[in-house]
């Protein structure tokens, strides 16, 4: 009886010293550096057409993944929807039009675009408002009885992930999803700044939006760089900034997000209906507003015209090189649309993108009991997921999949472009990686492809609860490629 334990323990720490004895030396290296006492580390690097792993270390280790989660949003998206698919967005009315009079409400019927206006497809995307306006014009529409409703039903009012901080909610980079976003869902507060101790003065937003009200905490100090918030939920017009910025500039600008880009714009649209001569009798509203005061009727609608997004190729491509949040929230949402719920399930337009996502994989044939997604971006500090499962998605996507091209293309060159345009730059694997980069608190990561010598090797590295700045940790991990490659 004693014998049938002991040989057990004995395999264990056999295959424990094994394990040991092959962890990559660099690894090593940087395991005994001070800054990375009690953090969790993770790392897999595949010959992607051998499908061999060729370093490893803690693969199966769940760890918060930052942005990096968008390489598994991006490519899910891609499979099923395809990258040529484009998001529909239809200007439609009910009611009747006699004699240029719509005796009716105009609708905005939003498909979850997320890129409507977005300053990335500049100045393409900013032609919507002037082709809308036309077909209205050549509609005969001269005046609106009713109003101006944006129809963002295809999704929930989730708009955020109930697992986001509160320190990111109200901030440009985390921006909520809807059924209509515009202009990134951001705007840029203007402010001015007067001698160190003083606060500074609000001066305007842009695009306008005079609902929003600002409680200023602000203070301006001797720095050269600010260190400010936006602090709001979504739907509140109330927000508050706390924090420092420089002193004495005539302009310093901060960006927050839209708290309703679907009553935004329907508002901006009414406003630009006006100045065109096209009279709107009724107030702005929206989907939401409509089913809370029991207003909203589903009548047959007449369309006017339909406006496209650019591909879900260029999206993803967008989504990944910036590291958008927006952009990838609205794709696990519109992957979601797939889901059916089960009789008497209440499940939120996240968590069916969720559902979708790791339903997908899992038929792929991969393991998706290390995903443990709350959202399509990264941001909420609750996600999780291992090397081992990047690593196999990473050698599918480059292998099997129909929409390789598009979504290899989506992942930036290191040290050339995007959010890791400074990593690698100046050395031998400048122009040769594709990663896609996560930071946050105590994170730090990378995932995508390296070429060496005419192979191409999948890569994930994950850094958490490191004690030094994220700097440091770029710097470290950056060392560990290159020892590597």
């Amino acid at each position: 009886m004693i014998r049938n334990k002991i040989l057990p323990i004995c395999l264990f720490f056999c295959f424990q010293l094994l394990a040991e004895a092959q962890v990559p030396a660099p690894v090593k290296q940087l395991l005994q550096a001070p800054y990375m006492q009690g953090a969790s580390f993770s790392l897999i690097v595949k010959d992607v057409k051998e499908g061999k792993t060729v370093y490893s270390y803690d693969t199966d280790r769940l760890l918060s993944p930052a942005s990096v989660l968008k390489t598994v949003t991006t490519a899910t998206a891609l499979e099923i929807l395809g990258e040529d698919y484009r998001y529909p967005t239809s200007l439609e009315y009910d009611g009747t039009l006699q004699d240029g009079v719509l005796h009716g409400n105009l609708y905005i019927k939003g498909s979850g675009d997320p890129s409507l206006g977005s300053s990335h497809f500049a100045p393409e995307q900013n032609k919507f408002l002037a082709t809308w306006i036309a077909a209205l014009q050549k509609a005969g529409i001269k005046q609106i009885t009713g109003s101006v409703i944006s129809d963002e039903s295809i999704f929930d009012t989730e708009g955020i992930s109930i697992k986001w901080l509160r320190e990111d909610m109200g901030n440009y980079y985390a921006a909520g999803s809807y059924g209509i976003s515009v202009f990134d869902n951001l705007y840029k507060l203007s402010l001015q700044t007067g001698p160190a101790g003083t606060q500074p003065s609000v001066k305007g937003t842009d695009p306008d939006i005079p609902s929003i009200c600002f409680k200023n905490y602000l203070k301006a100090l001797s720095v050269s760089s600010d260190s400010a918030y936006i602090i709001g939920s979504p739907f509140d017009n109330v927000r508050y900034l706390y924090g420092v910025l420089p002193a004495n500039r005539e302009q310093y600008v901060l960006k927050g997000d839209i708290p309703d880009p679907a009553l935004f714009m329907a508002e901006y649209l009414t406003a630009r209906l006006r100045q065109k001569g096209i009279r709107v009798d009724g107030a702005p509203s929206c989907y939401r507003m409509e089913m809370e005061q029991n207003r909203w009727k589903k009548q047959e609608r007449t369309r006017v015209v339909t406006t496209y997004s650019p591909t879900l190729g260029e999206i993803a491509s967008v989504c990944n090189h910036v590291s958008h949040n927006l952009f990838a929230d609205a794709l696990l949402k519109t992957v979601g649309l797939q889901y059916k719920p089960r009789r008497n399930e209440v499940i939120s337009s996240f968590g069916r993108g969720v559902q979708v996502v790791k339903e997908y994989w899992e038929k792929k044939g991969l393991d998706v009991f290390p995903l443990k997604m709350h959202d399509g971006c990264g941001a909420a500090p609750a996600d999780k997921v291992s090397a081992a499962f990047i690593g196999e998605l990473l050698v599918y996507m480059a292998t099997q999949s129909d929409v390789s091209d598009a979504f290899i293309a989506s992942l930036p060159q290191a040290g050339v472009e995007g959010s890791v345009r400074n990593l690698l730059k100046g050395t031998k694997l400048q122009g040769n990686a594709r990663l896609k980069s996560g930071g946050m608190t105590g994170v730090r990561s990378y995932a995508g492809y390296i070429t060496k010598d005419g192979k191409t090797y999948a890569v994930a590295v994950f850094s958490n609860n490191y004690s030094c700045s994220m700097g440091q940790m770029t710097k470290g991990l950056e060392k560990l490629l290159l020892q590597l490659f």
